[in-house]
């Protein structure tokens, strides 16, 4: 099917994977309030494994474990890690969801200055002005008095870099590796990674607790997979800017789970950012 056949279907699948992806965020931020971060985010990658190698592993078999940039896979791997345990920390020490989502959600922003200034890509005014409009739309978040204003707001930047990272590597992979295969390995990297260190914080938990860690993590997935097909479905420029329905879903679910409402300046932020981001998308379109 030509991923260009329909692109309403794309738009639905990208906008549910951001919803789930924001319920799973908000799962997160409950358990890291009662079990260790790297507790939790062991938990989803585990899950996650498991329920790949279920789904997919009867029809692709090997092909699962094949690549043909294999140190790269590794690396998308690590920074998928250091996203994914940055956030998390960032969720342990209070910041709210939709705030973190909001400052994480710069990485388009400095996937593109990193390509302009490391990569020596061409950047148009328009995309500078972008990345510009992003950086004030972080600082009016975290603004110096306001609640945010400490330490560990700077996980969620760390997160932002890495997810830039991992977006820059997806990039190169996409060229030669099968994306299932790819999502795989990353996931199966931080699986066997975070294995090996997990027991130094292990907490047993109760049975409705690991039922909301695996639930999680199978909520993870199925974002991921969506995420997959619906990029099949549509181009990049036509559901990018749709993506960051995330920033909006994490804050709303924030309120229904937690009663959190960011204050009106963060939510101009916000709104700040996710201008900059499809702004960004409109003026690579030219």
């Amino acid at each position: 099917m030509n991923k260009q056949t329909h692109p309403l279907y794309g738009i639905l699948l990208i906008s549910l994977s951001s919803l789930l992806f924001a319920t799973h965020d908000n799962i997160s931020k409950y358990l890291t309030l009662l079990y260790p971060p790297i507790l939790v985010v062991w938990a989803r990658f585990m899950t996650q494994s498991v329920l790949m190698v279920g789904v997919f592993a009867p029809r692709m078999g090997l092909d699962l474990i094949r690549s043909n940039q294999l140190l790269l896979q590794l690396a998308r791997g690590a920074c998928m890690m250091v996203a994914s345990m940055s956030f998390v920390l960032s969720l342990h020490f209070n910041v709210p969801v939709g705030e973190a989502t909001a400052v994480v959600f710069l990485s388009p922003l400095l996937v593109t200055w990193f390509s302009g200034r490391v990569l020596k890509e061409k950047i148009n005014r328009g995309q500078w002005v972008a990345i510009g409009c992003g950086l004030l739309g972080v600082l009016v978040i975290v603004r110096p008095g306001s609640a945010l204003f400490t330490a560990p707001i700077l996980f969620p930047f760390v997160s932002s870099i890495a997810v830039g990272a991992f977006q820059l590597l997806t990039r190169q992979l996409v060229k030669t590796d099968n994306i299932i295969a790819t999502n795989f390995m990353t996931g199966l990297f931080c699986t066997v990674v975070m294995s090996l260190v997990v027991a130094y914080s292990w907490q047993t938990p109760t049975v409705i607790d690991a039922m909301l860690m695996i639930s999680g993590g199978a909520i993870a997935m199925v974002g991921h997979v969506l995420l997959t097909y619906a990029y099949r479905q549509a181009s990049v420029v036509t559901l990018a800017p749709f993506s960051y329905a995330q920033i909006i879903f994490a804050a709303l679910v924030a309120f229904l789970f937690f009663g959190h409402m960011p204050d009106q300046t963060t939510l101009v932020g916000m709104l700040i950012i996710i201008a900059s981001g499809v702004g960004l998308i409109l003026w690579q379109r030219r």
